[in-house]
């Protein structure tokens, strides 16, 4: 990896599961393993605007809560200029994907892809657990933090 600092977008459907998951988790294994210097914005948003301004799902807070990872994040929606802003936008299922695919500026910046492409378990979908129960939460919990730390492997920082 080069000297500048890398950005980060996560992106789920309405940035108030998974992506704001995503980011908690990814920020906070970064600063546990002391490479803060090696970023600069790690954030997320949703493809969707359903949310916007609100407080992410309790449930996934919570289950960020009961294993460490503090949470402060208010939804928002994908911008054109994230594009611009972000060197890699790292997204949760293949609607997520596409969406974004769609949505791309010509000559963007971001490289974009599945989240789950880093998770060495090679599950590569974050499925959404909004309609289900807490299970799918850790589940997520677990993909995530397989795949921060895959792609920490993937930017030669572990």
């Amino acid at each position: 990896m080069s000297g500048e600092t890398v950005n980060v977008l996560f992106v789920c459907l309405g940035n108030i599961c998974r992506s704001p998951m995503a980011e908690a988790v990814f920020a906070h294994r970064v600063k546990e393993l002391g490479l803060l210097e090696h970023f600069g914005k790690i954030d997320s948003a949703g493809t969707a605007g359903y949310h916007v301004g609100e407080a992410p799902d309790h449930r996934s807070a919570q289950t960020c809560r009961n294993h460490g990872v503090p949470v402060n994040h208010r939804a928002r929606k994908v911008t054109q200029a994230d594009y611009k802003n972000f060197d890699y936008i790292l997204c949760m299922d293949r609607s997520n994907l596409e969406t974004l695919e769609q949505m791309a500026p010509p000559k963007s910046k971001a490289t974009v892809k599945l989240f789950g492409d880093f998770d060495p378990e090679g599950e590569r979908i974050i499925r959404d657990p909004y309609y289900g129960g807490s299970t799918g939460f850790e589940n997520n919990f677990r993909q995530v933090t397989r795949a921060s730390d895959g792609f920490l492997k993937h930017l030669g920082l572990m």
